[in-house]
C-alpha cells in the first residue's frame, strides 16, 4: 500500500494556486483567535441561559410624571396590604381560639394558672383553623416552655403569644399604609399623619383642643426621630418603630382608666406634652415663637453653662439665631434621658468642640476641671469617646457635671448630701 505524504502534496497545491503556506506561528495565532471566536459565543449563551433563569427581583419605582404607574403601584399595594389584613385573627377568631385553648387544658392544675401538654396543643392547632396555623409549631411552643415538670405551657401566655403577634401585624399593615414611597419606612410628613389621625382612638387625649393638635403631634414625633433617626436621614424604618417600645406607650393611651402616674411619665400623655409645650412659653419671653440663648438659659433651674449654651447654638439648627419649637424638642429628649446612648450622642457632639470623636483633658478643662477621666476610665488614659462614656454607665452624671452647674455642685458635695439624707428629722430639729 502506497502511503500518501498528505503535508507535501498540500505544499504543492498551494504552490500550484499561487498560495504561500503560513508559518507555525501563524497557524498558532489563527487557531487561538478561532478559540476565542468560539469561546466568546459560547460564553455569551451561557450568559443568555442563566439570565433566563434569574427571575426578575428589581423594578424601577416610577418617576414623579408617571403618574399612571403612580397610581397602579399605589392600588396595588392597598389591594396587598387589604389581604394581609384579612389573613389576620379577628375578634371572633381569637374568642373562639381561646374557648378552644380552655377546653384542651391538661391537668393537673399549676395553681390557678391552665396549662396544656403538646398533644393537646397540636389537637387544638388542627381545629383552630388556617388562620392558626403559625402558632402551632413546635417552634413556638419550645419557646413557651419553661420549668413546669410535666412539659406544658401556660395557656395564658401563649394566647398573650398570639395576641401580641396579631397586634404587630396589623399595627405594621396601619404604618404600611402611610409609607408614600412603599420602601419599608415613613418620612416625618408620614409619622405625622399617622399620629394625628390616631389622636380621636385615644381616649386619654380627648381634652385636647384642637388647636394644639399640631405642637401634639410636633411632640410625639421628636421622640420617634430623636431616637430612631441617630444619623438624620428624615426617614425611619417600621421595622424599628415597632421594635421599640414608644408605639406601647402611644397607645397605651388608649386606657381610659391609666393612672396619674403613668400619664405624667409617659411623654406620648396630654399632660406631659402641655407640660413641655408650656415650658417653651414660658422661655420664650418676647414671645416671637423662637428661644434666644438667653431664654434658653433659664431652661430648668437655670445653671446651664453659658459655654454649653454657646454650643448649643453653634451645632443645633437655628434661625437668626433663635431655637425653634423643633430643636428645642430634641434638646429637652437630651437632657431628659441622659442615660440613653441616642441622648450621650447629642451631648458629645456639643462637648466635643473640635469635631475630634474624642474628649481630651483641654476639651474637659474648656468645661470643668473634675475627676471625669476617673470616672468613665476610658480606653486611652488621655482621651474619652462616646463607647467609652456609654460603657461607663457614668454618661449622664458626667453630662450634668459638664453642662449644668447645678449638677457640677450636686457631684462635688454628694457626700453631704448623702449624709444629710442620713440623718433622721429628730436629728435635724436638735441642731
Amino acid at each position: 500500500m502506497i502511503r500518501m505524504d498528505w503535508k507535501k502534496t498540500l505544499k504543492e497545491k498551494l504552490q500550484r494556486e499561487g498560495q504561500v503556506p503560513k508559518s507555525e506561528e501563524e497557524m498558532k495565532d489563527e487557531e487561538m483567535n478561532l478559540f476565542t471566536k468560539y469561546y466568546t459565543e459560547w460564553k455569551g449563551c451561557q450568559k443568555e441561559s442563566i439570565s433566563r433563569n434569574i427571575p426578575r427581583f428589581y423594578y424601577r419605582l416610577p418617576a414623579e410624571d408617571e403618574i399612571l404607574q403612580q397610581k397602579l403601584r399605589e392600588e396595588s399595594r392597598a389591594v396587598f396590604l387589604q389581604r394581609k389584613s384579612r389573613e389576620l385573627l379577628d375578634n371572633e377568631e381569637l374568642q373562639n381560639l381561646w374557648f378552644l385553648l380552655d377546653k384542651h387544658q391538661s391537668p393537673p392544675l399549676n395553681g390557678e394558672e391552665a396549662m396544656i401538654n403538646y398533644i393537646s396543643f397540636q389537637s387544638v392547632g388542627e381545629k383552630a383553623g388556617e388562620k392558626c396555623k403559625m402558632f402551632f409549631t413546635p417552634k413556638v411552643f419550645s419557646k413557651l416552655i419553661h420549668t413546669d415538670p410535666y412539659g406544658r405551657i401556660s395557656i395564658m401566655q401563649f394566647f398573650n403569644y398570639v395576641m401580641r403577634k396579631v397586634w404587630l401585624h396589623q399595627t405594621r399593615i396601619g404604618l404600611s399604609l402611610y409609607d408614600v414611597a412603599g420602601q419599608g419606612y415613613l418620612r416625618e410628613s408620614d409619622l405625622e399623619n399617622y399620629i394625628l389621625e390616631l389622636i380621636p382612638t385615644l381616649p386619654q387625649l380627648d381634652g385636647l383642643e384642637k388647636s394644639f393638635y399640631s405642637f401634639y403631634v410636633c411632640t410625639a414625633v421628636r421622640k420617634f426621630f430623636f431616637f430612631l433617626d441617630p444619623l438624620r436621614t428624615g426617614k425611619i424604618k417600621i421595622q424599628d418603630i415597632l421594635a421599640c417600645s414608644f408605639l406601647d406607650d402611644l397607645l397605651e393611651l388608649r386606657d381610659e382608666d391609666l393612672s396619674k402616674e403613668s400619664q405624667e411619665s409617659n411623654w406620648f400623655s396630654a399632660p406631659s406634652a402641655l407640660r413641655v409645650y408650656g415650658q417653651y412659653l414660658n422661655l420664650d419671653k418676647d414671645h416671637n415663637g423662637m428661644l434666644s440663648k438667653e431664654e434658653l438659659s433659664r431652661y430648668g433651674t437655670g445653671t446651664l453653662t453659658s459655654v454649653f449654651l454657646d454650643r448649643v447654638f453653634q451645632e443645633c439648627l437655628t434661625y437668626d439665631g433663635e431655637m425653634d419649637y423643633k430643636t428645642y424638642l430634641d434638646f429637652v429628649l437630651a437632657l431628659e434621658n441622659r442615660k440613653e446612648p441616642a441622648a450621650l450622642q447629642y451631648i458629645f457632639k456639643l462637648l466635643d468642640i473640635e469635631n475630634k470623636g474624642y474628649l481630651n483633658v483641654f476639651f474637659l478643662n474648656y468645661f470643668f476641671r473634675d475627676e471625669i477621666f476617673d470616672m468613665v476610665k476610658p480606653k486611652d488614659p488621655l482621651r474619652i469617646t462616646i463607647q467609652d462614656l456609654i460603657q461607663s454607665s457614668q454618661g449622664d452624671t458626667v453630662c450634668s457635671i459638664l453642662i449644668d452647674l447645678n449638677g457640677f455642685w450636686t457631684y462635688e458635695n454628694r457626700e453631704v448630701l448623702v449624709a444629710n439624707e442620713g440623718e433622721s428629722p429628730s436629728d435635724t430639729d436638735d441642731t
